[in-house]
């Protein structure tokens, strides 16, 4: 009981209260473009002409995305950052999980992670991605260096993102002042107007550049919302296919609405037990003397 305990301080793995859209775009059926281009494709896809029929039904890119970046440290929430990498990977970007310190890192499950590079040699990124964890997350939210590196790259950034209590990291840079955000269910109104931001209540929230999701899974669907909203609907789906995402869970569940009142209680009071002594120990120590 005590490593389950452990287990789940180490953690947050929910995913937020309501849906970024009620109704999402339908793309499947064949609108008389689509037919169009149809008539106009090869029989069957060769070597010799895969890239122009990708680019026939794909499109273009609003913006050349060429570098991404994805914020990784001790205690690091596995799916925080695994998901957006997968997704983010099949794009044909540059994508490096960017440590803090040099050396491999331990995620919040315990797997040690062989970053790319670290912080200090990352000077640019069209896309930052910064995932959340818990202890890790706080810890890292107070250090100065990374929050000054968040704000270097993101004054040249296209898309500057954060998954899960990855908010917390982004919002102590100050980037989140007066923007609508959406973070993981825990104490998320709390944390969020800590920092400035606008609780959105949403599975993801974009407002400018800013783009920032619920717990955990809710990264996947924003990663691939980025994806959408520069590449296209037709590139996001082929990612979707790829991955075969289409959810469906055994049991109702994943949101406070949605838990047993019971669970529900115990989770908060679990991250309230490991959060709480580390965030006002951390807070003491910033304080003036």
């Amino acid at each position: 009981m005590k490593k389950i305990f452990i287990a789940l301080l180490v953690i947050i793995a929910s995913c937020n209260q309501k849906p970024h859209d009620d109704h999402p775009i339908r793309v499947n059926e064949m609108s008389s473009a689509d037919s169009a281009l149809a008539a106009r494709l090869p029989e069957k896809m060769e070597p010799e002409n895969h890239s122009i029929i990708m680019e026939l039904i794909l499109g273009k890119p609003k913006v050349s995305i060429k570098k991404i970046g994805i914020l990784v440290y001790d205690g690091v929430n596995d799916l925080d950052f695994t998901g957006p990498r997968y997704v983010f990977g099949q794009t044909g970007s540059h994508v490096q999980l960017i440590s803090v310190l040099p050396g491999n890192i331990k995620t919040a499950m315990g797997v040690e992670v062989i970053p790319n590079t670290v912080i200090d040699s990352v000077q640019q990124l069209d896309i930052l991605v910064i995932p959340g964890g818990a202890t890790g997350t706080v810890v890292t939210s107070y250090n100065k260096k990374v929050l000054s590196w968040i704000r270097q790259i993101d004054a040249n950034s296209t898309y500057t993102s954060s998954v899960c209590t990855g908010a917390w990291i982004l919002g102590a840079s100050g980037l989140l002042k007066g923007k609508k955000a959406s973070t993981n269910w825990y104490r998320e109104d709390e944390f969020l107007r800590k920092y400035g931001a606008v609780p959105a209540h949403e599975r993801f929230t974009n407002d400018g550049k800013y783009w920032t999701s619920a717990g955990v899974t809710a990264g996947m669907d924003m990663s691939i919302a980025i994806v959408r909203d520069n590449w296209g609907d037709k590139f996001a789906q082929g990612i979707m296919l790829d991955m075969e995402y289409d959810p469906a869970p055994p049991i109702e569940g994943g949101s406070p609405e949605k838990t047993n009142w019971l669970v529900l209680w115990m989770m908060k009071s679990m991250y309230d037990a490991g959060i709480n002594p580390l965030v006002d120990s951390l807070d003491r120590i910033q304080q003036p003397h």
